[in-house]
């Protein structure tokens, strides 16, 4: 069986493809994660007596670590899930997106090619770097543009999108400079369970059920492209098994929605699964001061690896928020262990002087 360095394989998208990846016997996994505060220990409790999982705690960012690792475990792939990933906590600190987003993926990219080169042949061959990013690096569409496809000029709004902008950059770099066999994917709004409740639809569903403001900035019109993420993980590992070598793969979920709609049906849904005394959840919903630069439009065309790979997505947007809504429903130990530690603290900083 084939051995998996994931990093940031504590997180929200990386816990699910590690989860996966053993469930599935796709490969051995090396989790690398920092364990930041939306990286979660608990997400990995089905594989705590798992010989096929090693989890190390540790920074991509660390040369030191890495290269050891690396040189232990003998990996025959790199998956970089590691990343700070929310818009708003880059707004308000962009320095810590810098320092992992690039300076961790430069870092990560040096010391897998000083090791790639250190292959034998046959495993030098078969090697891949395969680094997960995000469709805002694309920018924004109005309601008329066509979707992002894999040639669409970059374009960064937040210091987000601009640091991975800036690693996808890097991975390209390391593809055509040195020959290191980079794969990248560019992937819409992932949904699903273990996601951090700073995100829009876990944070909806959290306040909620505890009879707080929804809140949802400006209009409630933009529009994102919705993923579930264990279609997004089919769709890494098709890309990690069957990919190009040095190719872009864009990976979407084929549900173009408004924020305001994504709150509407989350309400519905609590409204019949968890219905609160009197009236519906809607009546939660608030509108608040819209963040900074604010993208309007994402949507996706992923005919390549549609057509190349042979992937595509198998939930709609009602099934995958279906499941989502009744795990997190099912999962109260999860909620309240997530919800301690700085999590308040940085909700009420970040809504607070919003509401009206």
């Amino acid at each position: 069986m084939k051995t998996l360095l994931v990093t940031g394989g504590a997180g929200f998208i990386g816990s699910n493809f590690v989860l996966k990846a053993r469930q599935e016997r796709w490969a051995n996994v090396v989790n690398l994660d920092k364990f930041t505060y939306a990286s979660n220990s608990h997400n990995l409790a089905p594989l705590s007596e798992d010989s096929g999982h090693c989890l190390v705690a540790g920074d991509i960012g660390n040369s030191e670590l890495v290269t050891d690792i690396l040189l232990q475990y003998r990996p025959d792939a790199i998956l970089n899930f590691a990343a700070e990933s929310h818009v708003d906590r880059s707004i308000a600190d962009p320095e810590a997106f810098i320092q992992t987003n690039v300076v961790g993926t430069f870092r990560l990219l040096e010391a897998s090619r000083k090791y790639w080169l250190s292959l034998p042949p046959e495993s030098k061959q078969k090697f891949r770097f395969l680094h997960v990013s995000t469709d805002e690096v694309y920018g924004s569409l109005s309601l008329e543009d066509p979707p992002f496809h894999e040639n669409t000029p970059y374009a960064p709004n937040s210091p987000y999108s601009a640091s991975k902008a800036a690693s996808d950059h890097f991975v390209r770099a390391y593809y055509h400079t040195y020959g290191l066999p980079t794969l990248t994917t560019n992937c819409s709004n992932n949904y699903g369970p273990y996601q951090f409740p700073e995100k829009l639809i876990p944070l909806v569903i959290l306040n909620a059920l505890n009879g707080q403001p929804l809140p949802i900035y400006g209009d409630g019109q933009n529009i994102r492209d919705w993923l579930y993420v264990e279609d997004h993980c089919d769709a890494i590992y098709q890309v990690l098994e069957k990919g190009t070598i040095g190719e872009t793969y864009n990976v979407g979920g084929l549900n173009e929605k408004t924020n305001l709609s994504v709150v509407k049906n989350i309400c519905s849904l609590l409204d019949d699964l968890a219905p609160k005394e009197n009236g519906s959840y809607a009546s939660l919903i608030t509108f608040v001061e819209d963040r900074p630069g604010h993208d309007r439009r994402y949507s996706i065309d992923c005919r390549k690896i549609q057509q190349e790979l042979g992937w595509q997505p198998r939930e709609s947007f009602e099934s995958g928020l279906l499941k989502t809504v009744k795990w997190y429903l099912e999962n109260p130990a999860w909620i309240e262990q997530v919800q301690s530690g700085n999590y308040h603290d940085w909700i009420h900083k970040n809504y607070a002087g919003r509401m009206a």
